[in-house]
C-alpha cells in the first residue's frame, strides 16, 4: 500500500472566526470555504486552500488547511482544546486509493486503528490511526476524493 498526497493538516482552534482572521490576515490565504458544522464527528469544520503548482489552468490547490471547532463539550476535540487553550496541530491527512486495504493494511502491521471508517469532512471515506503507532502523529487516511473533488 501506497499512502498518497497530504491532503490537509487539521488545526484544532477555540474560534473558527479567529482562525480564519489569521490565515487571511497574516498569512495571507485568498481561499476560504464556509464553514459548516459536522454533528456526527462533534465539530464545526471550515477548509482553507494553499496554492498547489501552477498548472494550464493556473495554480491549483496545495494541501488544505482543516480548521475544527468543537461543538460542545462531547466534542472529541474538546479535550484538545482544554489542554491546548490556544489550539494546534490536531492530525494530518494522507490520501489512498481504496480505505479498506490501507485499514487491512495499517492493521496487518499491528497499528491501532481508532474506530470503523465513516464518511468525513470531505464526503469520502476515513479513518484515524494512533498516534503511538504514527510516530507521535495522529494520522487521518482518507480515500482519495472522487471526480476532482478535493
Amino acid at each position: 500500500m501506497k499512502l498518497g498526497r497530504l491532503n490537509h493538516i487539521g488545526i484544532a482552534t477555540p474560534s473558527l472566526e479567529a482562525s480564519l482572521a489569521y490565515y487571511r490576515d497574516i498569512m495571507g490565504a485568498t481561499l476560504m470555504h464556509e464553514p459548516f458544522d459536522l454533528p456526527e464527528q462533534g465539530v464545526k469544520v471550515c477548509f482553507v486552500d494553499t496554492p498547489g503548482e501552477n498548472g494550464p489552468n493556473g495554480p491549483t490547490v496545495g494541501t488544505q488547511i482543516e480548521l475544527i471547532e468543537p461543538l460542545g463539550e462531547n466534542s472529541p476535540i474538546h479535550g484538545f482544546i482544554a489542554k491546548n487553550p490556544a489550539g494546534g496541530q490536531h492530525h494530518m491527512c494522507y490520501e489512498v486509493a481504496d480505505i479498506h486495504e490501507a485499514k487491512a493494511w495499517f492493521e496487518g502491521l499491528g497499528k491501532k486503528i481508532l474506530g470503523e471508517p465513516r464518511i468525513g469532512a470531505h464526503g469520502t471515506p476515513i479513518f484515524f490511526v494512533h498516534p503511538r503507532d504514527m510516530n507521535g502523529v495522529l494520522t487521518e487516511i482518507m480515500e482519495t476524493p472522487k471526480d476532482g473533488a478535493h
